[in-house]
């Protein structure tokens, strides 16, 4: 099992969080079997589901590596997303884990679909897109600015 940390400043909102069962959580995979990195960034949704082979159930993804032909998968644990809240600004938190059978993330790239609230008032912030690792709106209910900044992360292994 691995979990994706993610660390961020936070301005005046709180419940920062993947919005849906079609939320793109984008990756770049590397093959536990030969070291063999995708150059494209691969997105997970939890709404998909690939049946492994020899009938033992399912994953979210699952593929063949190009260099190896190996058959590798990698399943969202839905009970492990988390919001990450005010509190946790500037600290990384785990907001998914993944169980990994032969693909390893390697890097994430945060994007469109995130949502959020403000923290005083709740005002709900919906489709935050974090590729550009800033993002800032305005809380017309408290007349404040809010934003998310100096977005980073890390994969810890659970």
């Amino acid at each position: 099992r691995i979990g994706l940390q993610l660390r961020a400043t936070l301005e005046n909102i709180t419940r920062l969080r993947a919005e849906g069962e079609d939320f793109r959580w984008y990756l770049k995979l590397k093959c536990g079997n030969c070291g063999e990195v995708s150059e494209k960034w691969q997105y997970l949704r939890l709404m998909d589901s690939a049946p492994l082979k020899g009938g033992r159930g399912s994953a979210t993804m699952v593929q063949k590596c190009k260099l190896c032909s190996r058959e590798n998968s990698i399943d969202i644990l839905s009970q492990t997303i988390k919001p990450y809240n005010a509190e946790d600004s500037e600290k990384f938190k785990t907001i998914v884990e993944f169980e990994c059978r032969g693909l390893e993330p390697v890097d994430f790239q945060p994007q469109a679909r995130f949502a959020a609230e403000g923290a005083e008032s709740g005002t709900p912030f919906n489709d935050i897109n974090l590729l550009e690792k800033d993002w800032n709106d305005y809380d017309e209910k408290t007349k404040e600015s809010v934003g998310i900044y100096e977005v980073t992360h890390k994969f810890v292994k659970c």
